[in-house]
C-alpha cells in the first residue's frame, strides 16, 4: 500500500560526489506529503544533492516499530504523532536529538525557545500543529440551517445522513463528550472516569448505525465527495485542500477540534543516519515550516514561522484564518494529551473495539 516518490536534481562538479546519497522519509501521503515534498524535499535536494525517497503509510509509526523489531530498518526519518514519538523513544527505538544543534530562528533565538510548547522531545522534533475537525457537504443541506457545532454532528434528525468517524477511540470519545456538553478543558478529567467513558459511549450509541468508519487520512474527504456521508471528521489540512484546491462544496466546523502535532523521528540503525539528521534540521528550520503553510493549512511548530505565513499557492487565499491555531479554531479545541493516552489507551481501545463488535 506504500507508494514511493523519488526526487532528484541534476548535479555537476563537487555536488556530483554526494548525489549517490539518499534519505528515506516515511510520511502520511496525500496533500500533506505533497506539502512536504514542495517545502522540504525539493529545496533540500537542491541545496545538498541528497535524494529524498518519500514513502507513504497509513500510520508511519507502524512500519517504524515493525522495522525496529525485525532488526531490518530500511527508512531514515518517520513523521509520527506525539504519543507514538514518546512511546517509541521510551522503548529505545529512536535516537535522541540534540536540541542545541537545531537551527536558531532568523533573529538568533535558540531553537529551544522558538518551538511551541511540547514541540521538542528527547527523540523528536515537531514540524506541524494540526487538527481533526468536522466537515460537511453544503449541498446536502440546501434549505434552512446548516450544521455549526459538534452537537449538530450527532443530530441526525435535524441534519440527516451518514457520518464519517475514524476507527479509533482517541478521536471519537472526546467528540462524543463535546457534543454532550462537556467543555474542552474538562474532557480528560471526564474521560478518566468510568462515568465519563459510559457517557461517551452512550452518545456514540445514538449514531452508531449511521457511522461509516475510516482509517486513512484520504478516506473522509473521499466519503464526502462520493456522497457516502453528509458529515465527517477529517484532518483540517486535507479538507482545506479539497475546498480551496479542488473547489469542493464542503465547509468546516471548528467546534470540538482535536489538536495534535506531527514530529520527525529517526530510528536507531537508520541506514543513512547523517543524511537523516541533516534532513531533520533542514526541514524544521523557520523558513521551511513557513513555506509548508503555502501548500496546506497546518500551523508551523516554530513561533518565528508565524510571521512568514502568507498566501496559499494560489496567490489569493490568506492562510492564517485556515490554521488550526486561529482564534476561531481554538475557542473549543481539545489538545492531545500523550500522558493521558499512555495511561488509558490500552483499556479504552479494548473497550472501543468491543463496542464496535457489539450489535
Amino acid at each position: 500500500m506504500k507508494t514511493t516518490l523519488i526526487l532528484s536534481t541534476a548535479l555537476t562538479g563537487m555536488a556530483f560526489a554526494v548525489s549517490a546519497q539518499e534519505v528515506n522519509v516515511v510520511s502520511w501521503g496525500g496533500a500533506y506529503e505533497m506539502s512536504q515534498v514542495e517545502a522540504y524535499n525539493k529545496p533540500f535536494t537542491a541545496e545538498t544533492g541528497i535524494r529524498v525517497n518519500m514513502i507513504a503509510a497509513d500510520n508511519p509509526a507502524t512500519p517504524l516499530k515493525a522495522q525496529v523489531e525485525a532488526g531490518n530498518v530500511t527508512a531514515d526519518v518517520f513523521d509520527v504523532e506525539v504519543s507514538d514519538a514518546i512511546r517509541l523513544c521510551d522503548e529505545g527505538a529512536l535516537v535522541e536529538i540534540d536540541h542545541a544543534s537545531l537551527p536558531p530562528a532568523p533573529d538568533g533565538t535558540p531553537a529551544v525557545d522558538d518551538f511551541v510548547e511540547g514541540a521538542l522531545l528527547d527523540c523528536a522534533v515537531a514540524n506541524i500543529v494540526w487538527g481533526t475537525v468536522i466537515s460537511f457537504d453544503t449541498t446536502r443541506f440546501p434549505d434552512g440551517a446548516q450544521p455549526q457545532t459538534a452537537a449538530d454532528f450527532f443530530d441526525t434528525e435535524t441534519f440527516p445522513g451518514k457520518r464519517g468517524l475514524p476507527r479509533n477511540p482517541k478521536r471519537t470519545l472526546y467528540l462524543a463528550l463535546i457534543a454532550d456538553g462537556v467543555p474542552a478543558a474538562e474532557i480528560y478529567d471526564v474521560l478518566g472516569t468510568d462515568e465519563g467513558v459510559e457517557r461517551a459511549f452512550a452518545k456514540l450509541d445514538t449514531i452508531k448505525s449511521d457511522v461509516v468508519w475510516w482509517e486513512a487520512g484520504a478516506q473522509p474527504v473521499q466519503l464526502l465527495a462520493d456522497g457516502e456521508v453528509t458529515m465527517t471528521t477529517v484532518y483540517n489540512g486535507r479538507i482545506f485542500d479539497a475546498i480551496v484546491a479542488e473547489n469542493k462544496p464542503f465547509a468546516v466546523i471548528w467546534d470540538g477540534q482535536y489538536m495534535d502535532m506531527d514530529m520527525f523521528v529517526i530510528p536507531k540503525d537508520a541506514p543513512n543516519m547523517d543524511a537523516a539528521l541533516q534532513y531533520l534540521k533542514f526541514a524544521t528550520d523557520t523558513q521551511r515550516l513557513a513555506d509548508q503553510a503555502k501548500y496546506i493549512a497546518y500551523g508551523p511548530a516554530r513561533k518565528s514561522s508565524a510571521a512568514l505565513v502568507g498566501l496559499y499557492q494560489d496567490g489569493v487565499t490568506e492562510m492564517a484564518p485556515h490554521m488550526p491555531t486561529s482564534p476561531e479554531a481554538l475557542e473549543n479545541a481539545v489538545m492531545d494529551n500523550p500522558e493521558f493516552w499512555a495511561d488509558h489507551d490500552t483499556e479504552l481501545t479494548e473497550r472501543f473495539n468491543a463496542w464496535l463488535a457489539s450489535s
